[in-house]
This record gives C-alpha cells, structure tokens and sequence, in this order.
C-alpha cells in the first residue's frame, strides 16, 4: 500500500511540473483558482480549511497566482484585517482548461470504476487522511486538540 501512496504522489508531482510546463500552471495552483472560482470572495482561512492544508503552505501558492494576475486579493468588507479571493478573467482562463490537467487524469480513472469502487476508495483516503492528521499531531494529543 505504501508502494502505491508513494507512487500517486509521485505521479501528481510529475503531471503538475508537465503542467506547469505546458500550461503554465501547476496541479495545486490550478485547484486553487477552481476553488476560489466556485466560492467568490473566500478567505485564506477558508481556502486553507477547504484544501486541509496549513496557511502558511497555501501563502506561496496564492502570493504567485496574485503575481500572474490570475487571482485577485480583495479586503474583506466586514474585517479589514482579513483578505479574500476572487479569480480574474485570466484565472478563469487557466481554470477552464480541460485536456493535460490532473483532473482529466482522475475522471478518465473514474469513469472506469464502478460505484462500489469508487465510494472504496473515498472511504479508504478519508480514513487514510484522519489517521494522518491524528499522526501530525501526534498520538498523545488531547481530545480537545482533535476538535480543531
């Protein structure tokens, strides 16, 4: 099982840097602006939660689309502190794109699965990804710390 773990990560790193390649895009920054597109004005925070990554990982990712002008950063109407992100037409553009993409990867996959299949293998990463996080925290963590 590790063997294959290893293996999809490796082969998402592969298919992102082809991607960033001949897309100019990478697989990560690329779900970012379909996120960001479907939920207009979405905090860091938010996006971050909705990714299950750190903040501070999401940072670098936002700070280069912002740059290409792919995404924009807005203030938040109702905190000034917090910011919030929507795509420009250029991000759409990227976001659109549909033949070389991770994604295309995955539907072709699926589409060759049966249902039964696939709710497995949702079952199996969501307790692969819970078991992770509980690792991340460590063994030990409180109860009160698991709620986070």
């Amino acid at each position: 099982m590790m063997q294959l773990l290893w293996a999809l990560d490796h082969s998402l790193q592969v298919l992102s840097k082809r991607m960033m390649k001949e897309l100019r895009i990478t697989g990560p920054q690329r779900l970012v602006l379909k996120i960001v597109r479907e939920n207009p004005r979405i905090s860091a925070g938010g996006l971050a939660q909705y990714l299950h990554i750190d903040p501070s990982t999401l940072t670098g990712i936002l700070q280069r689309l912002e740059r290409r002008r792919l995404l924009r950063r807005l203030v938040d109407p109702d905190d000034g502190r917090r910011a919030q992100f929507e795509v420009t037409a250029k991000g759409a553009e990227h976001a659109a794109v549909r033949t070389g993409t991770v994604e295309q990867a995955v539907l072709r996959t699926l589409q060759g699965l049966t249902p039964d299949t696939i709710q497995g293998a949702r079952t199996f990463l969501a307790a692969m990804i819970a078991e992770m996080e509980r690792e991340g925290r460590g063994r030990d963590a409180s109860p009160a710390l698991e709620r986070r």
